[in-house]
């Protein structure tokens, strides 16, 4: 990913979660998400971003991002950990089941593997069933873990799933 890829990874990023968590989080909050807010905000993250979080883009044949993936280290609160933790997974609506989420997801745990990590961990929000279906078959596990984060007023539960890798 580069810095020039901000503004479509936030357009991705806005329209999935307004997509993905109808019914789970408050219609309000996700009427109100902005591409361009989110993609200054990206931008200015992109330049600080660490050198072990990765940012992928998949792009169709004519070099339009179509999907997004980041990882790096597992944070526990402020603690980084020898694990690793796909932060997200983002495909343009439009692209939904052709392939890119499995080809992001596919090389991000090639690269966390390639980095000597053993385990991969991600949370993802309790009620997303279609997300937690394509983790399920990519050989996540919900590993009993779970947390609310707060959104509105509203808290929203939150599911972490492991994978252990091999070299």
């Amino acid at each position: 990913m580069g810095l020039a890829d901000c503004d479509r990874v936030s357009a991705i990023r806005v329209r999935g979660w307004q997509t993905a968590y109808r019914g789970l989080m408050p219609q309000p909050y996700l009427d109100r998400l902005d591409a361009g807010a989110d993609a200054a905000r990206r931008r200015g993250l992109f330049t600080r971003t660490p050198d072990d979080v990765v940012n992928l883009v998949a792009e169709d044949d004519g070099g339009t991002v179509v999907g997004w993936a980041c990882h790096g280290p597992y944070r526990d609160g402020e603690t980084r950990t020898a694990d690793a933790e796909l932060y997200a997974l983002y495909v343009d609506a439009g692209r939904l089941g052709t392939g890119v989420g499995q080809a992001l997801l596919g090389e991000s745990v090639r690269r966390c593997t390639a980095a000597g990590h053993t385990r991969v961990l991600l949370w993802v929000v309790g009620g997303n069933t279609r997300a937690r279906r394509f983790y399920e078959r990519a050989g996540f596990r919900a590993d009993g873990a779970e947390e609310p984060f707060e959104v509105d007023g509203v808290e929203v539960p939150e599911v972490r799933y492991a994978r252990h890798l091999t070299g």
